[in-house]
């Protein structure tokens, strides 16, 4: 038969709570993308997952049409309510209830804890025919279908016994005749599948929330139903199945907690160690009344949102009143009426156990996940598993995934937030540089236009002055006066030729030379004032790196006049070369006054000077960012401007990339090449 999984996912719903694998004792769930998924084949039906998940991330396979279809047919029709059901239909008085059933187009309704009665004198009987024997109950489809696929060595243990749902269909058979069809009412989910391995037996089974909704098509109200009695057999204490240790109490069974002979257990984790206990021999009791859930009554197919301990008092009442309104005599003659019908059932292993990851892939696993030894697993369950060691089986096995662990994903979220801090400052860096370089761009080919509409006037001026002193005596005003023309006009050419400088993109001719032979040549020959202390300090091995060394030389320049013009007073000039494997740089440090903070951004940009007017021309440093920039280098600025703080100073770094390609080589030797074949004015 093509049948629907029982429970499936709605994946626009799903996300990454992991609350369905936390609720899930069979582990059923499997993590991919994100996405849970239920494995059909080791799912056991308990529809846990379906109250766990807040946001109705799962849907359980509907049998409304099925049952609609069938009550349509003109078929006769029995309800089989579960004893559960004054839980979700409490506040309606039991005859209107059964009124609104047999409007709804049932024509019998039965309560199947008549049915409980039966299978209850069966477990008693067991029992007692086969002292020193453990038994597991069969009343909760979800612990049987548990035991077949998770423990199948305990197989053997399950009492040979249907559930009362399917005893109760067999009496129906039996006192109304084969052809009535049987549909199941109730809180349990997992009937679904338990119905299809009786086939012919059990038509429907619908779940209370599935009743509701089958009410609402009918249009069944309780104000437009009338009174109903519930049809024979009527039961006795087998209405108390709902309740933990219900069975118990309805076979009769000694309830001595000295004897230890019956034990009961349920809820999620109650039924799963009592199972494992059992397999492990730790367990002295002959009978174990195991159910998946905290009691039927807190079954997945209700839709009351009342507390477990309001639901059992629901039930207790029901209990009392039905109890106290049975004649025993009738009762027992319709236990006795069909004492002899068959209630046998048959249980085979279908084992889904998972073969054990070996210790090597379990630790590699860990380790994957930041786990280095069992002081890192810190077991916190956000995964959805107990513990560290379980959920790196479940990715061994393909049901999970390392990002279902809290503290893992944390460690990676953090690990990413830096890794893009670093990519955005590093951008941040680059658009700042390409600013930059397009300012110089821009501000070169300006200056290379106005340096040479500039330099013909002024060979023109300083011809004609020249020409006038040469022409005025010696001690005249006149001399005085072109003297001064004379002055600024050389001042004039001299910014000028910065202007070209600046403007012109000569390609640097790289060869190999040590950065710190160059400093130290240098200084041989430039002049210092007396009150500028110098310091050369060399760290590491010598290292050479290729470069031009003229342009360099004039990085270097620039960076000490600026720095010697810092300290009017005198201070300490210190220059420091260092290397990286990837880099060879220098440093020049200065005790002058410092850059303030506003001003630090634009010390690379064209004509920006904080120096007096007539001492600066403001292009020094942009040639050097040039210059820098050419060799595919980095230079950078850290000053203290505030005396509060600390001694002031500034600190330029240049750091050279220790290895050129061949490419860039060439395009140098081309670049001078074309600086060779320049011409005078040009080079001016």
């Amino acid at each position: 038969m093509n049948i629907a999984p029982l429970v499936t996912t709605i994946k626009e719903k799903c996300r990454t709570c992991y609350t369905c694998v936390r609720g899930c004792p069979a582990k059923a769930i499997r993590i991919a993308g994100g996405q849970a998924e239920v494995i059909v084949d080791r799912c056991i039906g308990c529809a846990n997952c379906t109250l766990m998940c807040s946001r109705g991330a799962k849907a359980i396979r509907s049998s409304l049409d099925a049952a609609l279809n069938l009550l349509d047919s003109g078929a006769p029709v029995a309800a089989a309510l579960a004893p559960s059901f004054p839980v979700e239909f409490g506040s309606v008085d039991p005859l209107r209830f059964a009124g609104m059933l047999k409007a709804a187009g049932f024509k019998y309704v039965t309560e199947v804890a008549f049915g409980a009665d039966m299978v209850s004198l069966k477990y008693r009987r067991l029992v007692n025919e086969n002292p020193g024997r453990k038994y597991i109950s069969t009343a909760c489809p979800a612990v049987t279908s548990y035991v077949e696929k998770f423990h199948p060595s305990l197989v053997k243990n399950l009492a040979p016994l249907v559930s009362p749902m399917v005893a109760q269909a067999r009496i129906i058979k039996a006192k109304y005749g084969p052809a009535v069809r049987t549909i199941f009412l109730g809180p349990c989910v997992a009937k679904k599948d338990e119905a299809l391995k009786y086939s012919g037996e059990i038509d429907v089974v619908l779940t209370f929330a599935e009743l509701r909704e089958l009410f609402a098509r009918k249009g069944v109200k309780e104000d437009n139903s009338l009174n109903a009695h519930f049809d024979p057999p009527h039961p006795a204490r087998g209405v108390l199945y709902p309740l933990g240790g219900g069975l118990l109490d309805a076979a009769e069974f000694d309830g001595d907690l000295m004897s230890g002979r019956f034990m009961a257990a349920e809820g999620l984790e109650n039924f799963t160690e009592a199972l494992r206990n059992l397999e492990h021999g730790d367990v002295d009791a002959d009978f174990l009344d195991i159910l998946c859930c905290n009691g039927c009554l807190m079954g997945p197919g209700v839709t009351s949102r009342a507390s477990r301990y309001s639901r059992q008092a629901a039930l207790r009442r029901y209990a009392n009143k039905s109890y106290n309104r049975i004649r025993i005599t009738e009762w027992e003659d319709e236990v006795q009426s069909f004492r002899n019908l068959d209630y046998a059932a048959g249980f085979a292993p279908e084992d889904r156990r998972l073969q054990a990851p070996d210790a090597e892939g379990l630790r590699e696993i860990l380790s994957r996940m930041g786990k280095q030894g069992p002081e890192d697993e810190l077991n916190c369950g956000a995964c959805g598993y107990t513990s560290c060691q379980e959920h790196a089986s479940a990715i061994y096995r393909g049901l999970a995934e390392s990002e279902m662990c809290l503290p893992y994903t944390i460690d990676r979220l953090k690990k990413t937030a830096g890794e893009l801090t670093d990519s955005y400052n590093q951008l941040a860096r680059t658009r700042q540089a390409l600013m930059q370089s397009e300012k110089l761009a821009s501000m070169g080919q300006l200056a290379a236009g106005v340096a040479h509409e500039l330099n013909n006037p002024l060979g023109v001026v300083l011809l004609y002055a020249h020409l006038l002193a040469e022409s005025c005596p010696p001690d005249s005003q006149v001399v005085k006066d072109v003297k001064m023309i004379t002055e600024q006009a050389d001042r004039c050419k001299k910014i000028v030729g910065g202007l070209l400088n600046f403007a012109r993109k000569n390609k640097p001719f790289f060869k190999q030379t040590s950065l710190r032979k160059l400093a130290e040549n240098f200084f041989k020959s430039a002049a210092l004032p007396k009150s500028v202390k110098l310091e050369i300090v060399h760290e590491g091995p010598e290292k050479e790196t290729e470069m031009d060394p003229d342009q360099i030389v004039q990085v270097l320049s620039n960076l000490v006049t600026n720095a010697v013009e810092s300290m009017a007073q005198g201070g300490k000039l210190s220059i420091k070369t260092f290397s990286t494997p990837r880099h060879c740089s220098f440093s020049v440090t200065d005790s002058g006054c410092g850059i303030r903070e506003e001003n630090r951004k634009k010390v690379f940009e064209p004509f920006f000077t904080t120096k007096q007017m007539g001492k600066g021309t403001g292009l020094g440093l942009a040639v050097t960012y040039g210059i820098i920039k050419s060799h595919r280098g980095v230079i950078t600025l850290d000053s203290q401007s505030d005396p509060e703080k600390g001694p002031t100073g500034t600190t330029f770094t240049v750091s050279l990339p220790r290895q050129e390609t061949k490419a860039a080589r060439q395009e140098g030797a081309a670049g001078a090449k074309r600086e060779t074949n320049m011409t005078a004015e040009e080079q001016l």
